[in-house]
C-alpha cells in the first residue's frame, strides 16, 4: 500500500516573523507558535500513525511534542532545512541587494548546500519512506518540505518554489487511490 506522509511545518519562530533564513540555528517556538503547534495538535488526534520522524531542530521537535507526537517520534537528520551557509540568518530580501536575481531553489547558498545536494537529500529520505506502509508524520521546514514535495511528484528542485508553506501547516503526500505508483499531493499547506 505504501505510505501516506503528513508534512507539518513548524510553528512559529522570532525569524519566520521576521522571514530570516533559519537553518542551522537552533531557536525555540514563540508562543503563538506553540499555540499553533497544540492547535495542530488536535487535527491530528484522530490519525493513527505507525511511524512519526521529526528534524533534530528544536523547533521541529516542540512541534511535534506541542501536537502530542514526541512519544512515538524519532530524529530522522534528513528532515533538517537547507543548510543556509553564508545566508544563515539573513533575509532574502537583503540578499537580493547584492544578488538581484537569487533563487535558492536555483542557485543554493554559498557556503550552505546547492539544489542538488537538497534534492539528492530528499530522494534519499523519499526511498526510505516509500518502503514504510500507512500513515507517517514528518515535522520538518519550510524550503526543505517544499523540495520535499517537489520530488515526491518528481519534479526539479526548482519548482519547489511554487509550494508556498506557511508555520504550523499540515499537507499529505500520498499516491493516487487508483494508481499506487503515481504519486500526488493530496493536500497543501492546510492551516
Amino acid at each position: 500500500m505504501g505510505p501516506r506522509l503528513y508534512l507539518v511545518r513548524h510553528g512559529e519562530t522570532e525569524w519566520t516573523i521576521a522571514r530570516r533564513h533559519t537553518g542551522r540555528t537552533d531557536i525555540p517556538l514563540t508562543e503563538q507558535g506553540e499555540q499553533e503547534a497544540r492547535k495542530l495538535g488536535e487535527r491530528l488526534r484522530s490519525v493513527r500513525f505507525n511511524r512519526v520522524f521529526r528534524s533534530p531542530m528544536q523547533r521541529a521537535g516542540q512541534t511535534c511534542a506541542l501536537a502530542g507526537l514526541t512519544g512515538i517520534s524519532a530524529i530522522e537528520p534528513a528532515l533538517a532545512e537547507w543548510d543556509y551557509g553564508d545566508y544563515e540568518g539573513q533575509r532574502s530580501a537583503d540578499i537580493r541587494k547584492a544578488r538581484p536575481d537569487w533563487n535558492i531553489f536555483r542557485d543554493g547558498c554559498p557556503g550552505g548546500e546547492m539544489p542538488a545536494q537538497v534534492s539528492d537529500r530528499a530522494d534519499r529520505l523519499i526511498d526510505r519512506l516509500r518502503a514504510l506502509d500507512g500513515h507517517v508524520a514528518l515535522f520538518s521546514h519550510g524550503h526543505f518540505g517544499r523540495v520535499l514535495a517537489a520530488r515526491w511528484i518528481g519534479l526539479p528542485v526548482i519548482e519547489g518554489q511554487k509550494f508556498l508553506l506557511d508555520t504550523a501547516s499540515l499537507s499529505i503526500l500520498d499516491t493516487e487511490p487508483n494508481h499506487p505508483d503515481v504519486p500526488i499531493v493530496a493536500l497543501w499547506n492546510s492551516t
